[in-house]
C-alpha cells in the first residue's frame, strides 16, 4: 500500500532524525504517532519502513545506549538492562548490548564511584550501608559491589 503525502513527509522528517542519532523502535513510534495525529496504522507503516531501510536498528540502538550510559553517566548494568526494556528492547538484545561494554573500563567506574562515596561520607559509623545503597541505585549489582568494597579494604 502506497503511503501518503502525510505519511512520506513524517517519513522524510524522521530519516532525518535517525540520520543524526540512534532511536529505538518505540521512540520512533512514538514521534510517528504523534506527528500523524495518533493513526497507528498510518505510524506502523512509517516505522516499518524506517526498520526496513536500517534507519531504525533496536541491536544498534541497544549498543550505544549501554556504552554511552556505562562509561559516560557511570550505570552498572542492572540499571542499563531496566532503561532498555523500558523502551522496548528484550532481553536478548540488551544481553547483547551489554557485552559491548568494556568490563576494565565498567569496574574502574565502579571502584571511582566506590572511593568517592566513601570519601563524601568521612568517618560516618554506616558508610558500607550507605555506600552499598548509593552503588545499587547506579545499577551494579551486590556482588560487583562487594568485591569492590573488599579489593579497596585490602589495598588499604
Amino acid at each position: 500500500m502506497a503511503m501518503t503525502d502525510e505519511q512520506n513527509k513524517v517519513l522524510d522528517h524522521l530519516e532525518a532524525q535517525c540520520a543524526k542519532r540512534e532511536y529505538c523502535t518505540a521512540d520512533v513510534r512514538q514521534k510517528a504517532l504523534k506527528a500523524l495525529a495518533f493513526d497507528s496504522d498510518a505510524a506502523e507503516e512509517v516505522v516499518a519502513k524506517l526498520v526496513e531501510e536500517r534507519f531504525v536498528d533496536d541491536s544498534r540502538y541497544a549498543a550505544a545506549f549501554a556504552r554511552e550510559k556505562a562509561a559516560l553517566n557511570g550505570w552498572g548494568p542492572v540499571k542499563i538492562r531496566f532503561a532498555l526494556s523500558s523502551k522496548g528492547i528484550t532481553g536478548k538484545v540488551a544481553n547483547s548490548a551489554l557485552e559491548e561494554i568494556d568490563e576494565g573500563a565498567a569496574e574502574k567506574r565502579l571502584r571511582e564511584l566506590l572511593s568517592a562515596k566513601i570519601k563524601s561520607l568521612g568517618d560516618d559509623p554506616q558508610w558500607k550501608i550507605k555506600t552499598l545503597k548509593h552503588l545499587l541505585s547506579r545499577g551494579y549489582n551486590y556482588d560487583e559491589i562487594s568485591r569492590a568494597i573488599a579489593s579497596l579494604k585490602e589495598s588499604e
